[in-house]
């Protein structure tokens, strides 16, 4: 089974952490932490920020590694690595692929249809906070 190697942010705020709804492919409409595709040569934390730019066009801090989440979807097995982030000064969000977002406390983090994946972040981050 191929292997898919992509990173997610963690962005929090304060209480609340930053979640997106998919605007596109398999999975539309499932939420998911903000992130994408690690590239040749690229480390996880480089992409991290790379595609928190293509998508949000903003940029964040990429904080320390909260898990690692291995999970096989039916077509390919996905390798998450997971980070805490928050905005840079002056950086704002503006959606660019996602059709939606929502910042969410601890207590409203199930309130949404996450991607299988992504539930195995959420109780890590229930865990931490």
């Amino acid at each position: 089974m191929k292997t898919i190697r992509v990173v997610a942010a963690i962005i929090r705020k304060g209480n609340k952490i930053f979640a997106t709804q998919r605007g596109y492919g398999d999975f539309k409409d499932g939420w998911e932490f903000p992130g994408g595709k690690i590239e040749d040569g690229e480390s996880p934390e480089h992409a991290l920020a790379r595609e928190i730019k293509e998508e949000l066009n903003a940029d964040i801090i990429v904080g320390a590694l909260l898990t690692t989440v291995e999970y096989d979807y039916p077509n390919f097995h996905l390798s998450m690595d997971c980070f805490w982030a928050e905005l840079a000064p002056d950086s704002d969000m503006e959606l660019l692929e996602h059709e939606a977002a929502k910042w969410l406390s601890i207590d409203e983090i199930e309130t949404v249809d996450w991607l299988p994946a992504d539930v195995e972040v959420t109780k890590k981050i229930k865990g931490e906070l």
